[in-house]
């Protein structure tokens, strides 16, 4: 196993991380569920073994139940490993409230401390109009003082410009947990802002979210012979010297022993092997006959289609190869119980998207020649 240094924590983490969001479960005969404790604790002690020592859940997770499944494996090792979790700001009504949760995570765990307390999923707004105002950053500095936290941390899912407004303003925090892969680098300049500016950088999704963990021709589009495609996704994203760790959600002991040989390796991808690979997908991109740059200038329509969602599908089954993970994006799309996505049928030739489109792309032609692609797969 590979370690980094973690921002200027001090710490040394494994290039690895588990992501204990996905603990093996057990639905009870009363519809609560239960995580299997004995298969989670031989996946966590096998990833141990193999040199990981940063384990991410949150007080959520596994229905509630993965903090206390993480506190019972790991109890032999506590002091040989790093606990990082998470506090849900939609339970922080007062000052108070953030130290109340953060003692539910502390006896869920049984420990005395977390090593990484994240404020969890924030964005710019929950940044300047939540915890500024109400002082959750002197707050988790206080807590830091008696010791129940060892280093102040967040979760992102923003715009990379928030990020940085974020960093710029958050003096007291000290890792990033946030999206990067190689389907995703909107994060890209910012994970390199953040590492300059001492922050320890953690990536979740390396994989996609497993929509890069299917075998596919995509690593031999890319000139990387004959590697699966989750070790080529895993290659990039540790491949990034900014980069501290990698996190993945591992559900059985095979994914841990190959992860685990992929985060061993001195050099997952050299500087250039790193550059190539990130070319070449903006390479397969940009000569396809559809190249939508998912700029969103199209949006929105009047009649509620997502453009950049219908051509973003069809790029990764044209583009990428990636055909499950096309049919399950533009199903979800078209399928989704709450707001079913419109298609080329409900357009009404208004041609305001084609005006708007810097790339000057036939939309109205593009969507129908791609839902029939997309519809047919």
């Amino acid at each position: 196993m590979q370690y980094r240094k973690f921002g200027n924590t001090g710490m040394m983490i494994s290039a690895l991380g588990f992501g204990c969001m996905r603990f093996p479960e057990n639905q009870l005969e009363d519809d609560s569920w239960e995580v299997d404790q004995e298969k989670t604790t031989e996946m966590l002690m096998r990833a141990y073994e193999l040199g990981v020592n940063y384990f991410d859940t949150a007080l959520y997770y596994c229905h509630h139940n993965s903090e206390i499944a993480l506190g019972k494996a790991l109890k032999p090792v506590r002091d040989k490993v790093y606990i990082s979790t998470k506090c849900p700001l939609d339970r922080v009504q007062t000052k108070e409230d953030y130290e109340k949760t953060l003692d539910e995570s502390l006896s869920k765990l049984d420990t005395d401390y977390i090593d990484c307390y994240h404020f969890w999923g924030i964005n710019q707004k929950v940044f300047d109009e939540k915890i500024v105002p109400m002082g959750l950053l002197e707050e988790a500095q206080r807590l830091k003082a008696a010791g129940k936290i060892r280093h102040i941390s967040f979760s992102f899912h923003d715009t990379p410009e928030a990020l940085k407004h974020i960093i710029d303003n958050g003096p007291q925090l000290e890792s990033v947990l946030l999206q990067y892969n190689l389907l995703d680098r909107a994060n890209e300049e910012m994970i390199s802002y953040a590492a300059k500016k001492g922050l320890g950088v953690v990536v979740m999704g390396p994989v996609g979210g497993g929509r890069l963990a299917a075998p596919t021709e995509l690593a031999q589009k890319l000139g990387s012979g004959n590697l699966h495609t989750y070790e080529l996704a895993l290659r990039f994203v540790l491949g990034n010297p900014d980069v501290s760790c990698a996190l993945s959600g591992m559900q059985n002991p095979t994914m841990v022993e190959q992860n685990a040989a992929v985060a061993s390796l001195e050099v997952p991808m050299t500087e250039a092997q790193w550059r190539q690979a990130g070319q070449s997908m903006e390479d397969l991109k940009k000569f396809s006959e559809l190249y939508c740059t998912g700029c969103n200038y199209c949006q929105p329509c009047p009649q509620g289609i997502v453009i950049p969602k219908i051509f973003q599908a069809y790029t990764y089954h044209n583009v990428y190869g990636l055909t499950e993970l096309a049919k399950k994006t533009y199903w979800n799309y078209v399928n989704n119980e709450k707001n079913p996505g419109a298609t080329c049928k409900d357009c009404v030739d208004c041609g305001l998207c084609e005006e708007k489109c810097p790339q000057h792309l036939q939309i109205r032609q593009l969507l129908k020649k791609v839902e029939g692609v997309l519809e047919s797969l």
